[in-house]
C-alpha cells in the first residue's frame, strides 16, 4: 500500500496569514503616518507611498518557512508582490478562506493587480521617454559627449539607433554646449517623431584627490606609502602625495581605517594622522601598479560624510538647468533634508507657470542606501521621480560582496513604490570603448532589462552598443518582467526530442 503524504493544513494557513496581516496592517499604518507628517505627498504618488509601505512591512516579517506550504496549495508565495503588496497578500488569505470552508475574506479588486504595473510603465515612459514601436520596456538613456554640440548628424544617430532619453553630465563643458547639446535633441525629437526626454546631472560634491606630486610618475604599488596631505605637495616629496577637496575630512580618519581612490582602482589603509595629513600603505594597485591622478574620486567607506549635496557650483549650474531640462540627477543625495534644498532652489529658478522637473536620486552612499524609502517618498510626494543605482560609488562604498545583494532590493523597493530604475555605471564599457563586449558585460546588460531604464557612458562605438544592447534588452523581454517570468514559448528545443 503506497503512502500519500497529506497537503499543508489550509486553517493553520489561513489563522498565520490572518494574524500576519493584521500585523501588516499596523505597521503599514505607523509607516504612513510618520511619513506624511513630514511631507505632503501629492494626490498621484500617494497611492504607491502606500503600497511602499505595506510592501515593507511585509518584508519585515519572514514568509520563507510558510512559502513552501503555499506553493504545495498551488497558491502564490507573495515572491512577486512588489508593485501590489496588500492586494496580492488578500488574495492568498481569501483562496485559504475557501480552502478552510469559509467564505470569509473578499477577493481584492481584480484592478488592484494592474494599476501599479500601470503607474510604474507611466511613470517610465514620461521621465525616459515611450520608445520606438517595437522597442525593449527598458528604456536606453545615453550620455553625450562634447562632440554632441557639433556633430549635426551624432544625435540623430544615436535616437535613431534606439536611444531614448539623453544625458547632459554638468561636471563637463558649460551652458554654450549644453544649450548646443539640447537644440539638437529636440531638432532631432521632432524629425524622427519621438519624445527624447534631457536628464542634466548636477556634479554635487563629490570627494576627490587635488594636486599629485611624487616619485615614480606618481605611480603606486600594493607596500607602497601614500601621504594625504592638508596643503598642496611640494615637487620634492619622498612618497607619492595628493590632497583632499574637502581637506577636514582627513580628521576623520583613523589608524585601520581602508580607503579607496579612482574608483576603488587604488586601495589604502590608514597608518597615522600628522599634522600635515595622514599617511597610508597601499594594499590594492594590480601587479603593474596604479597612477595616482588629481580630480579622481576618493572613497572613506566606514566614514558617514554630512557635507551638503548641493555645492556652489551646482546652483550656478541650475539657472541653466531649470526651465531647459526634463529631469535633474541629483549626485550624493543622503537625506530628505538633501531633497527639499534642491525643490527650494528649483522653485526660485522656476517661471510662474512652469512645473518642477522631475528629479533622478543618485544613490551612491550606505546612507542613501538606508534611507532610501524615505527619499523616494519626500521626492516623489514633490514631484515625479526615479531611482538611479549610480554602481560605481555605491560598489566602493558598500563593498563588493553586498553590491549584487543591494541592487537587487533597490529594484524590489523601487517597483513597490511604482518608482522607474535606472540601471547605471560600465554597462557594455567594453563594446563602448574598444568595440569588443565581454561575457560578463553582456549577462549584466542582460540582467539590466529588469530595471526600468538602462545608462549608457560615452565611447567611439556608440551606436553599435545601443544596437547591441536594444537587441539584448528586447530578447530579455520575452522572459522576464521584473521579478516574474513570462512562459513565452522556448525557441531552441522545437525539434524532436526523442532520444
Amino acid at each position: 500500500m503506497s503512502f500519500c503524504p497529506l497537503p499543508p493544513d489550509p486553517t493553520r494557513l489561513s489563522i498565520e496569514l490572518n494574524l500576519l496581516r493584521e500585523k501588516i496592517t499596523q505597521e503599514a499604518e505607523a509607516i504612513t503616518a510618520a511619513w506624511t507628517e513630514t511631507a505632503e505627498i501629492r494626490p498621484a504618488f500617494r497611492p504607491s507611498a502606500e503600497n511602499l509601505a505595506n510592501y515593507l512591512a511585509l518584508r519585515h516579517a519572514d514568509l520563507s518557512a510558510i512559502q513552501p506550504d503555499l506553493a504545495a496549495l498551488g497558491l502564490s508565495t507573495l515572491g512577486r508582490a512588489e508593485p501590489h503588496a496588500r492586494a496580492s497578500l488578500d488574495a492568498v488569505v481569501a483562496t485559504l478562506s475557501r480552502l478552510s470552508g469559509k467564505i470569509s475574506d473578499e477577493y481584492p479588486d481584480p484592478k488592484a493587480f494592474t494599476e501599479g504595473p500601470a503607474r510604474l510603465a507611466a511613470r517610465r515612459d514620461t521621465l525616459f521617454g515611450t520608445g520606438a514601436s517595437g522597442a525593449p520596456r527598458s528604456r536606453i538613456l545615453l550620455t553625450l559627449p562634447t562632440e554632441a554640440a557639433t556633430d549635426s548628424d551624432l544625435i540623430p544617430g544615436m535616437i535613431r539607433a534606439g536611444a531614448d532619453a539623453m544625458r547632459i553630465n554638468c561636471a563637463h563643458d558649460g551652458p554654450e554646449v549644453w544649450q548646443a547639446m539640447i537644440d539638437r535633441i529636440r531638432a532631432a525629437g521632432e524629425e524622427i517623431g519621438r519624445y527624447v526626454p534631457v536628464l542634466m546631472d548636477l556634479a554635487g560634491p563629490k570627494l576627490r584627490t587635488g594636486p599629485v606630486a611624487g616619485p615614480n610618475k606618481q605611480r603606486v604599488f600594493v607596500g607602497d606609502r601614500l601621504d594625504i596631505r592638508r596643503d598642496a605637495p611640494g615637487p620634492k616629496v619622498k612618497h607619492v602625495t595628493t590632497t583632499l577637496s574637502h581637506p577636514d575630512l582627513i580628521d576623520r580618519l583613523i589608524p585601520g581605517m581602508q580607503v579607496f581612490i579612482d574608483d576603488g582602482k587604488i586601495g589604502a589603509e590608514v597608518i597615522e594622522i600628522t599634522q600635515k595629513g595622514a599617511k597610508l600603505r597601499v594594499i590594492r594597485a594590480g601587479p603593474d601598479g596604479v597612477k595616482v591622478k588629481p580630480e579622481k574620486g576618493f572613497n572613506l567607506p566606514a566614514v558617514e560624510i554630512d557635507i551638503p549635496a548641493l555645492t556652489e557650483e551646482d546652483r550656478v549650474a541650475l539657472d541653466f538647468v531649470v526651465g531647459r531640462a526634463d529631469m535633474i540627477g541629483y549626485s550624493f543625495v543622503q537625506t530628505p533634508e538633501d531633497i527639499r534644498l534642491l525643490a527650494e532652489e528649483v522653485d526660485k529658478r522656476l517661471a510662474p507657470d512652469g512645473a518642477r522637473p522631475a528629479l533622478v536620486l543618485k544613490i551612491e552612499t550606505g546612507l542613501a542606501v538606508r534611507n532610501l524609502p524615505r527619499l523616494i517618498v519626500q521626492a516623489g510626494a514633490l514631484t515625479e521621480t526615479a531611482v538611479m543605482i549610480a554602481r560605481g560609488d555605491l560598489a566602493v562604498e558598500i563593498g563588493l560582496e553586498r553590491m549584487s545583494e543591494i541592487q537587487e532590493e533597490v529594484l524590489w523597493l523601487c517597483e513597490a513604490a511604482h518608482t522607474p530604475v535606472v540601471w547605471a555605471t560600465q554597462v557594455l564599457e567594453g563594446l563602448m570603448k574598444q568595440g569588443l563586449a565581454t561575457r560578463a558585460e553582456t549577462t549584466d546588460a542582460a540582467m539590466a532589462q529588469r530595471a526600468d531604464c538602462v545608462m549608457l557612458n560615452k565611447g567611439p562605438y556608440v551606436l553599435e552598443t545601443i544596437h547591441f544592447l536594444s537587441r539584448i534588452l528586447g530578447r530579455m523581454d520575452r522572459h522576464m518582467s521584473k521579478k516574474s517570468a513570462r512562459l513565452a514559448p522556448l525557441r531552441s528545443w522545437r525539434g524532436s526530442l526523442s532520444l
